[in-house]
C-alpha cells in the first residue's frame, strides 16, 4: 500500500463524519482527496426536505446531545446557538465548517458510488451513478446509518396508512386523525408529541420499558452533567445517573410507562423533556406491544383493541452499504466486528467513520477516526499485531453492557470511546 501524502483517497458522504474526514485528510497533507455526495450540497442527514429524502430529519428537529458536546474540537459552534440547535442550525454550522476548512472543492455532488471492489493489491475500483469508474488507494465510508428504514414485522394486515418515522416530515398530515407510533426512541417520542398537538388520538406502543430523560437536568443540559461524573467508577456512576433521573420524573408507572428492568446505561437513552409532561395530560396514550394487526384495529399484547388511522414505525435504521457486495461486506444483521469502530482486520486500506450510536453525539467521534485513519495513510500510525483479538474484546464488553438488538451492534458510550481514541493520537503525538 501507498503510505504517504500521495496516496489517493475516496471518501463517500458528505454529511458530518464525510467532511470532517476530508478535512482531516488534507491537514495530513493529502491532496489527492474525493469526496462522493449523492446529493446536492454538504450537509447529509442535515439536509431538511419536505419530501421523502435521504435525510431523516423533520420540519421541528433538534438535537438530542447538548451544544457542548456536539461541536467540532476544533470549529466551536457558534455563541449565539442554543443549548439544542435546530436541524437548520445545524446545516449552516456544517456548511461553514466544510467552507472553512477548505473541503467544498475536493465534493463532487451529485455523484453516487454505485460500486465500491477492492483490487487484489489493496486498491479500489469505484464505480459511479454515470457509469464511469475511479480507482483509490484508500476508501472511506462515511455514508450515514440513519437513512435505511427497519420495518417491525407483526401478525396480520394494518390497511390504513403505515409510514416509517424516516418519511415523517410534519405533523399536519396527521390532523384529526388516530395514530399510533410504535417505538420509544428519540424519534418516536418527538412524534407522538408532534402529531398529539392536532389529531384526534395519538398513542405510544413500547414493547419494552426505556428511560426517558429530560434534555434539562438540574438546569444543565443531561450529557452535560452525565460528563461530570464520568470520571467515577461505573458502580458509582451508574446508581447516582439513575438516582438523579427518578429525582427529575420520579416512577415511570406513575406515567402508565412499564418500568425498564435494564441497567441504566445498557440501552440507548431516549432524550425528551415533553413526552412525559404529555403523558401526564393525557394527549399521549402509553400502549404495550402489539400482538396483531387486522384492517384498522390493533391488537395489543395486553388485550386492548383499537382502532388507528395511521401507525408510524418509529423502529430504527439498518446499517447499509449498498454499494458493497453482500458477500463483502454486510452489517445489517449482527455484530459489527472493526478495530477502534472503524478499522477493518481484512482490509487495511477501508476506513469506517463514524459508524457509532453513541450515548452523545457521532461527528466528534468522526472527527477522531479521520484523524487515526489519516495518520494510518501517511504511515504514522499502525493498528496492533492482536487487532483480532482485541476487536473481539470489543464486541463482548459491547454485548455484556448493552441489550443484543440490532439497534445496539454499533452502540458506544460517547466519552468512553473518545478517551480510547484520544490515547491512540497522544500516542503518535509522542511518537
Amino acid at each position: 500500500m501507498k503510505r504517504d501524502v500521495t496516496a489517493r483517497a475516496c471518501v463517500i458522504g458528505a454529511g458530518p463524519s464525510g467532511i470532517t474526514a476530508a478535512k482531516n485528510l488534507l491537514q495530513a497533507g493529502l491532496r489527492n482527496v474525493v469526496v462522493y455526495e449523492r446529493g446536492d450540497q454538504v450537509g447529509g442527514n442535515w439536509v431538511f426536505s419536505p419530501h421523502l429524502s435521504h435525510s431523516s430529519v423533520y420540519e421541528t428537529t433538534h438535537i438530542i446531545s447538548s451544544k457542548a458536546l456536539s461541536q467540532y474540537e476544533d470549529y466551536p459552534l457558534p455563541d449565539d446557538y442554543p443549548d439544542y440547535p435546530s436541524h437548520k442550525q445545524m446545516l449552516a454550522y456544517f456548511q461553514g465548517y466544510a467552507e472553512h476548512f477548505g473541503v467544498i472543492q475536493f465534493i463532487r455532488f451529485n455523484t453516487e458510488v454505485t460500486h465500491a471492489e477492492k483490487q487484489a493489491d489493496e486498491t479500489w475500483k469505484i464505480t459511479l451513478n454515470d457509469g464511469s469508474v475511479e480507482y483509490f488507494d484508500y476508501l472511506i465510508v462515511a455514508n450515514g446509518h440513519h437513512w435505511d428504514p427497519r420495518y417491525p414485522h407483526y401478525p396480520g394486515e394494518f390497511t390504513g396508512d403505515m409510514l416509517h418515522s424516516h418519511a415523517y416530515k410534519t405533523a399536519e398530515p396527521f390532523r384529526n386523525r388516530r395514530v399510533l407510533v410504535i417505538g420509544a426512541g428519540n424519534s418516536g417520542c418527538d412524534i407522538a408529541v408532534e402529531t398529539s398537538r392536532i389529531s384526534a388520538f395519538t398513542a405510544i406502543s413500547m414493547r419494552h420499558g426505556q428511560y426517558i430523560v429530560p434534555k434539562l437536568l438540574i438546569g444543565k443540559p443531561a450529557d452535560v452533567l452525565n460528563s461530570f461524573a464520568i470520571w467515577l467508577p461505573d458502580f458509582v456512576r451508574k446508581p447516582l445517573l439513575k438516582l438523579s433521573l427518578w429525582i427529575a420524573v420520579g416512577d415511570y408507572a406513575d406515567y402508565g410507562l412499564v418500568r425498564p428492568k435494564h441497567g441504566i446505561l445498557s440501552q440507548h437513552l431516549t432524550m425528551n423533556s415533553e413526552l412525559l409532561y404529555f403523558l401526564r395530560h393525557g394527549k399521549i396514550h402509553p400502549r404495550k406491544d402489539i400482538a396483531r394487526f387486522d384492517g384498522k384495529t390493533v391488537h395489543f399484547v395486553d388485550g386492548t383493541v383499537e382502532d388507528y388511522d395511521v401507525v408510524v414505525a418509529a423502529t430504527g435504521f439498518r446499517i447499509s452499504h449498498p454499494f458493497f457486495d453482500k458477500a463483502f461486506i454486510d452489517y445489517s444483521d449482527g455484530d459489527v466486528p472493526l478495530y477502534k469502530r472503524m478499522f477493518h482486520p481484512d482490509h487495511p486500506s477501508l476506513f469506517f467513520v463514524g459508524l457509532v450510536q453513541p450515548l452523545g453525539c457521532i461527528w466528534p467521534l468522526a472527527d477522531l477516526h479521520s484523524q487515526l485513519a489519516a495518520a494510518f495513510i501517511t504511515g504514522r500510525y499502525d493498528p496492533p499485531d492482536d487487532m483480532r483479538d482485541q476487536i473481539a474484546h470489543e464486541v463482548s464488553a459491547r454485548n455484556r453492557q448493552f441489550l443484543r438488538s440490532a439497534r445496539h451492534t454499533i452502540e458506544v458510550e460517547y466519552h468512553k470511546h473518545l478517551h480510547e481514541l484520544q490515547r491512540e493520537l497522544r500516542a503518535i503525538d509522542r511518537m
